[in-house]
């Protein structure tokens, strides 16, 4: 899939009837394991690439310009579309006017952006504030404007309700439809009842975070689909990774190897044929200069 098609791929996603999972990925061999289990796009969530980037929690560390750079990393090893966490915009209008620029030449299909207070924090973190609702609106209408391909995503997310009310938030949201975001994200709904009254307000694609330990319910997928939402976001991908990774290196500070785990991990060919070896050596076999 060629990076000008990826933002018409995920339209004809949301163009759809069923439940569509959003993957979390952080980097590109992450977003390499999702689209080899079959998932039909990518998930960049700024949870997962602050901690495995940086090391830190989600709490607005992370810059611009390294989750531009991390997106293109990923954009540049898959073909599914991907939609890329863009946090708050990093700043007002203008930061999102560039930060739309940067994604779009990485090959992102979609951006999601919120209505947090800098530093933003963790949408099911304590403390968060949010922004007035015409600077984010002012932000949505320049994220529609600098987009070059009509067909590039806007999620608008709201994080009002654990900062105001539930009316608040649904009134944000609107708002930021108005002004021209393409799918509504209200973050941290707190029970089944107002998840169920969300997607049947709006006339566009809505998305629920499945968000294990969150401030949210956690029901089956089916039950998500019912209630009309479109997308599930799945963002939880470090903490499979941190408990894997931690018990291997406790069983390497145990026994000295992880021979008694090998059939836990994937194999020397397996991982190789993930990462794209066979393609590399045909390339270097095609353009590597005889010699003599």
């Amino acid at each position: 899939m060629s990076t000008e098609s990826r933002p018409a791929a995920l339209r004809q996603l949301m163009a759809g009837t069923e439940l569509i999972p959003m993957a979390g990925v952080y980097d590109a061999l992450s977003a390499l394991l999702a689209e080899r289990a079959g998932l039909p796009m990518a998930y960049m969530s700024g949870y997962c690439v602050a901690a495995g980037r940086l090391g830190l929690p989600d709490v607005g560390y992370l810059t611009l310009t390294e989750m531009v750079e991390t997106a293109a990393r990923i954009a540049d090893r898959i073909g599914v579309p991907l939609l890329a966490d863009g946090d708050d915009g990093y700043g007002n209008h203008l930061n999102v006017g560039r930060l739309i620029r940067g994604l779009e030449k990485a090959g992102v299909a979609g951006v999601q952006i919120e209505d947090q207070v800098s530093p933003k924090r963790c949408g099911h973190m304590a403390g968060k504030r949010v922004i007035p609702k015409a600077e984010m609106v002012a932000k949505i209408k320049a994220a529609v404007d600098t987009r070059r391909d009509a067909d590039f995503a806007i999620l608008a997310r709201t994080d009002a309700l654990a900062v105001t009310n539930y009316e608040d938030a649904l009134e944000r949201a609107h708002a930021y439809r108005e002004a021209g975001a393409d799918m509504i994200f209200i973050e941290a709904l707190e029970t089944m009842e107002q998840m169920a009254s969300v997607p049947p307000q709006f006339d566009c694609p809505t998305v629920f975070n499945w968000a294990l330990g969150g401030r949210s319910p956690t029901p089956p997928a089916a039950e998500i689909a019912a209630m009309g939402f479109r997308f599930v976001q799945n963002p939880d991908v470090v903490f499979a990774v941190t408990r894997a990774l931690g018990d291997l290196y406790a069983e390497v500070n145990r026994a000295g190897t992880y021979a008694a785990m090998a059939d836990r991990m994937s194999g020397f060919a397996e991982f190789n044929e993930i990462v794209g070896l066979e393609a590399v050596a045909a390339m270097d076999t095609r353009y590597r200069p005889e010699q003599g």
